[in-house]
């Protein structure tokens, strides 16, 4: 059984996106979370760019989630940014600290704890294919695990002969049980209480053929030298968190908090479903900005569906900054949070009568160079006239929001 308590002290948290062009409502969601946390108990924020898997990694990629949180104000303290890295925990970038990965990796093979796995991906499909025929729990494991307990001359002789391979954990898990002898572990999760699940047996890849780590393997290095005291992340990582678990109790660290966070849902012909990236452009962050959303809005919104005391606090100090509210892990849902456009509308309406008419004309004027530069050419000269009539009504005890 693996048990933790939480950190009420300086926490330090992290966000992690893969450079794959799609920056995603999900990640400023979960960003807002980490960064109330760590700031409110005087702890440190940093970005830290996942980008070990060169496949998927779009150019220019970075650069736009860089500009994208800091255009909804996430402000980190450390990490990567436009400028290079900042902090003493660098390089913040994954695919610089491939020696480290393989470092901790040598050492897992001295101890007995990872070895080098010689299958063919024909193999690997010959295994699959077999227990799947044998309606048998798909992995590579156990009995299945067939370069599991190779000598060492057997390991030697195959590398002379310049046979690629990958490095594997040796799972101390289970293998080969019956349901009712299948061993848990329980594991503290700051949002959703105490977790059981069955305990990991896969020997699962901890470096690629080419040296690079998975992001199992590397998330866990990089969050123990980092330091990172608290994981917040969506709940679609749930499954993984034995394999997680496992791989700090290998290498002899400590648990972060996990604190998984609930999935974004909309309605749909009167059911809930997950936000999904091909049917729902609202999903994207370039929705919010091509759509003229004011990110002091968004950011008003979200705070209304990472805590459910939030919108109380709001009616009882309708004028005070939103990091004045004491933002809580209890408070957050451990269920399907249900992302409504209308109840944003209509929130944005509030924030947009609030702010001042220099600000919006501004902002308007930004927006339009981006998305409609049609119209910047009707707005910048006639500033002055702009701040007239966005101020139209906006003043005493009922201002207009219609036209916001």
């Amino acid at each position: 059984s693996v048990s933790i308590s939480s950190i009420a002290f300086l926490a330090e948290t992290r966000l992690g996106p893969s450079p794959t062009g799609f920056i995603h409502l999900g990640n400023l969601y979960g960003a807002f979370g980490d960064e109330r946390l760590a700031h409110q108990s005087g702890g440190v924020f940093y970005l830290r760019i996942e980008d070990t898997d060169d496949k998927r990694q779009v150019e220019g990629a970075v650069e736009a989630i860089i500009s994208s949180l800091e255009f909804f104000g996430v402000a980190f303290d450390e990490g990567a940014s436009g400028n290079g890295d900042r902090g003493d925990y660098g390089p913040y970038y994954q695919s610089q600290r491939t020696e480290i990965y393989q470092t901790f990796v040598k050492r897992m093979i001295s101890l007995g704890q990872a070895y080098p796995c010689f299958c063919t991906e024909k193999e690997l499909n010959e295994i699959r294919a077999t227990q799947e025929r044998l309606k048998e729990n798909p992995g590579y494991y156990g009995k299945w695990a067939k370069h599991r307990n190779l000598s060492l001359e057997e390991i030697q002789d195959r590398i002379k002969r310049g046979q690629a391979f990958v490095v594997r954990l040796k799972s101390q898990g289970t293998h080969d049980c019956m349901d009712e002898d299948i061993k848990t572990i329980s594991v503290e999760d700051e949002i959703r209480g105490t977790l059981v699940m069955p305990e990991n047996d896969q020997d699962v890849v901890l470096l690629k053929a080419n040296g690079i780590p998975t992001y199992h393997f590397a998330h866990v290095v990089d969050d123990h030298l980092m330091r990172t005291t608290h994981v917040v992340r969506g709940a679609e990582w749930l499954p993984s968190l034995p394999i997680h678990v496992e791989l700090f109790h290998t290498l002899g660290w400590p648990l972060p908090v996990y604190c998984h966070t609930a999935q974004l849902m909309k309605m749909e012909d009167g059911n809930k479903r997950k936000l999904s990236k091909r049917k729902d452009p609202e999903l994207s962050l370039d929705y919010y900005r091509s759509e003229g959303y004011h990110p002091k809005a968004v950011r008003e919104y979200l705070l209304t569906i990472l805590n459910s005391n939030y919108e109380e606090w709001r009616l009882e100090n309708p004028d005070t900054p939103l990091e004045s509210f004491e933002f809580t892990i209890e408070k957050m849902s451990n269920s399907g949070t249900l992302f409504d456009l209308d109840k944003l509308n209509d929130i944005s309406k509030d924030v947009l009568v609030k702010l001042p008419a220099t600000e919006l004309c501004q902002f308007l004027i930004d927006w339009a160079k981006a998305y409609r530069p049609d119209l910047a050419g009707l707005f910048e000269g006639h500033e002055d006239y702009l701040m007239k009539i966005l101020d139209l009504g906006r003043s005493g005890d009922k201002p207009r929001k219609d036209f916001i």
